[in-house]
């Protein structure tokens, strides 16, 4: 397989060429000078076409809202940070199910190719949507024809979306052992979890040469219910053999964090954890139906830190509607 940029890299925005969302990111820009409460405030409304309720917030949108303004746990930086992550793998749920690391750094010069197990995967520390598989030589020297790295750490998640963990996450490059078989995009759960306690799993499935996402729940009952990201697969889909093992895991990882997506990997029967997304989507996730905005949010049970008595002055933006 030469070098080829993550299929989930390449088909996210499904919808990246039209004119709808090219006036949104020129909006972004437009807006971008503004502190991180009004910016969020109108980025927020420019997507789900509405204002955020900031004082009876009940969406899981509104909450992510909240979360990027006001909740600053200290162990966020930590769990978004692809490098120091894997410490809380190995102390949460054990060292097996950490992926090994090859290399760390920023200049890919520095790299003794050599001394690198293949198949592996290449990509930054502190963002997504950015990586390249690795196969063989041919694929190592198209990677480093290209060199990646400049693009790579300029990106800038806080900047963007205003995700408060990754504020201060060292910008680097890491190279880690690539899961699956070889030539294949390996299929990918992710555990919805709040305080620890398991709300839904979302099933990245490749299929076809492209991804396709499913909703199930805990029992693998499937949830009509999608995230406008993806191809819609209504195929029924085996219950993984490792479910059980899966969700404690997930649980585990999460506990007493009130909002953590999980992700996790079954290569033969070992599970890896892939990482801890704080703000899946950049905390803009569309649902479809829209409903089901209210209904995860209402999961949400540790709403301490959004809603509070504030530690420090923010500036959150307009008050939002009821």
């Amino acid at each position: 397989m030469t070098v080829t940029k993550m299929k989930t890299i390449a088909q996210s925005y499904r919808f990246s060429d039209s004119l709808l969302l090219r006036m949104k990111r020129l909006f972004w820009r437009l807006i971008s000078p503004l502190p991180d409460g009004p910016y969020l405030y109108l980025k927020y409304a420019s997507i789900y076409g509405r204002f955020p309720d900031t004082k009876n917030p009940r969406r899981f949108s509104e909450l992510q809202h909240l979360r990027k303004l006001r909740d600053r746990n200290p162990l966020y930086p930590v769990i978004v940070d692809k490098v120091r992550a894997k410490d809380v793998i190995r102390d949460r749920v054990g060292a097996q199910h950490v992926v090994p690391t090859y290399w760390v750094g920023t200049d890919l010069s520095e790299v003794d190719w050599a001394g690198i197990d293949l198949p592996a995967v290449v990509k930054p520390t502190h963002a997504s949507k950015s990586g390249y598989f690795l196969s063989g030589q041919s694929d190592i020297d198209t990677l480093m024809a290209r060199r990646p790295e400049a693009e790579w750490l300029a990106d800038d998640h806080f900047r963007f979306n205003r995700e408060w963990a990754y504020k201060d996450v060292p910008r680097q490059i890491i190279i880690e052992k690539r899961l699956g078989r070889p030539g294949e995009v390996p299929r990918d759960y992710r555990f919805y979890c709040f305080s620890g306690k398991l709300a839904h799993i979302e099933l990245r499935e490749p299929k076809d040469g492209q991804m396709f996402e499913a909703v199930y729940s805990r029992d693998w009952e499937f949830l009509d219910v999608h995230f406008d990201w993806y191809p819609h697969l209504r195929e029924p889909m085996p219950r993984p053999a490792a479910l059980d093992k899966m969700i404690a895991i997930a649980e585990k990882m999460s506990d007493g964090i009130s909002f953590a997506r999980v992700d996790l990997y079954d290569t033969d029967g070992e599970i890896y954890v892939g990482e801890i997304t704080l703000y899946p989507s950049g905390g803009f996730e569309t649902f479809v139906p829209d409903s089901y905005d209210t209904v995860l949010g209402s999961h949400w049970s540790d709403k301490s830190a959004l809603t509070g008595k504030r530690s420090a002055p923010r500036d959150d933006g307009p008050e939002g509607h009821g």
